[in-house]
């Protein structure tokens, strides 16, 4: 009866095998080890190249394993076209974070990575990433490579700028940005021949806050021909880029115009929008208006959002966020979040987690220009400032704008900004009634300060 009741006890402790049909692959830019479970295979653990004919061969063998769910770590991008194969073929594909795979310590060679992956996974103790499904994975990739055609064009504009000064122009002291209109249009004149400083100040746009003898004054320089060629090389550079990132646009139209077939938002009116438009680097289509048709609200209206902001944490984060059950795990998957960790009843530390999450860099983003504004959220962020300073502001902000961007998409939200005296006021309120709480709770009674006498209301 004793070992009767022991045996019992044991079997009672142990782990239950969430995905008994699970495999895993250990990525690498050459090999792949993959390993299924012990009593699938005389070999249950193989090597495969990295062609395609290899990853064919992978699918077709973890078939015959009889294989549903396939763990692997995200290494760099080798992982994508195998993630790719495999999830066409109908396998459930577990990308996992190498953070939350460690490898325990005497597992450093391929084949006991691979074992100990499945072995996690087949207890279901690897989360999965996530990784938006359908037309969204295609837009997230233009919306990316444009992203990037813009970083390398910016380049471009630092070698003009670089030019310019060896010929002492110093035209980007007198205008903004000399790829506006009036920067490229006497860029432009300068490369067709033209290195009159009057003429060249004539072409000066309206809105140009620096006048024409400030403009000649400051395109008075030594036109050489090596620094001449350098410019025209930079300019023909930028115009390339930008003329990518054109193509980039009409494929980010195309795809929204896909994924709007069969949403029937035509009950809603677009409201007009509140903000300009006309944004440097702009799109070259009307995304408020395709955003709109895609979720059938005007998310631009949450404060720190522009059109071109918003498609891109759409393009990030999906069109439904069915992902997460919640604001707060949406807000903890962004890293936005205190990361607490107690011991004892001890609470550690609450510092957020560290992501390099292209989300949260966008909601950051969002939170230092409504810091700016005169909202409610850029009341919150100033307080906040003031108190703990820039940083934890920017993170606090930008939770609280995830949570309006979350309750919009998932919910159907509409977002109406009360305005910063509105915020002000509501936090007057609360100070006072903590303190009247307080009072109350060591008896003293607090008194209505009167305002001294002479002092102007």
């Amino acid at each position: 009866m004793m070992a009767r009741k022991k045996v019992q006890s044991r079997n009672d402790g142990a782990m239950p095998m969430v995905h008994p049909n699970a495999a895993a692959i250990d990525v690498g830019a050459t090999l792949l080890m993959a390993a299924v479970r012990a009593d699938r295979s005389s070999e249950p653990v193989r090597s495969f190249g990295t062609f395609t004919t290899d990853l064919h061969r992978l699918a077709a063998w973890f078939a015959e394993c009889g294989v549903e769910t396939i763990a692997m770590e995200s290494t760099s991008v080798y992982w994508i076209p195998i993630y790719e194969l495999l999830d066409a073929r109908g396998f459930t594909v577990f990308l996992v974070n190498a953070r939350d795979a460690k490898h325990a310590p005497g597992r450093k060679t391929d084949v006991s990575d691979a074992q100990w992956l499945q072995r996690l996974h087949s207890y279901g103790l690897l989360r999965a990433s996530f990784r938006p499904k359908g037309n969204f994975i295609e837009l997230r990739g233009y919306v990316r490579q444009r992203e990037r055609l813009l970083e390398y064009a910016a380049s471009h504009i630092q070698h003009m700028q670089k030019a310019l000064t060896e010929m002492n122009l110093q035209l980007h002291h007198v205008v903004a940005d000399i790829t506006g209109a009036t920067g490229l249009r006497i860029i432009r004149a300068i490369l067709a021949g033209e290195h009159d400083p009057k003429a060249l100040a004539r072409l000066r746009n309206y809105r140009c806050h620096s006048s024409s003898e400030t403009i000649e004054k400051a395109l008075t320089g030594s036109y050489r021909a090596e620094h001449l060629f350098a410019l025209e090389q930079a300019l023909a550079l930028y115009d390339v880029y930008h003329e990518k990132v054109l193509a980039c646009d009409i494929r980010i139209e195309a795809v929204l115009k896909e994924l709007s077939i069969g949403r029937d938002h035509k009950c809603n009116a677009l409201p007009p929008s509140r903000r300009r438009t006309d944004q440097v680097n702009g799109l070259a289509f009307d995304a408020r208006s395709a955003l709109f048709a895609l979720l059938g609200k005007d998310i631009t209206k949450v404060d720190g959002f522009g059109p071109y902001l918003a498609l891109k944490l759409v393009a990030e984060c999906g069109d439904d966020l069915l992902a997460w059950p919640s604001a707060k795990h949406f807000t903890s998957w962004l890293g936005l979040a205190p990361n607490n960790k107690i011991s004892g009843g001890k609470v550690l530390s609450s510092r957020t987690k560290r992501t390099g999450s292209r989300a949260a860099a966008l909601l950051r983003l969002a939170a230092v220009t409504v810091g700016r504004t005169d909202t409610a959220l850029g009341a919150f962020y100033r307080r906040l400032s003031a108190r703990i300073g820039k940083a934890k502001a920017v993170t606090a902000t930008a939770r609280k704008i995830a949570a309006l961007f979350y309750n919009a998409v998932r919910h159907g939200m509409d977002y109406v900004d009360p305005g910063a005296s509105f915020y002000d006021i509501r936090y007057r309120h609360r100070v006072v009634e903590n303190l009247h709480r307080r009072a109350k709770t060591f008896g003293f009674v607090l008194q209505p300060i009167e305002p001294a006498s002479g002092t102007v209301s």
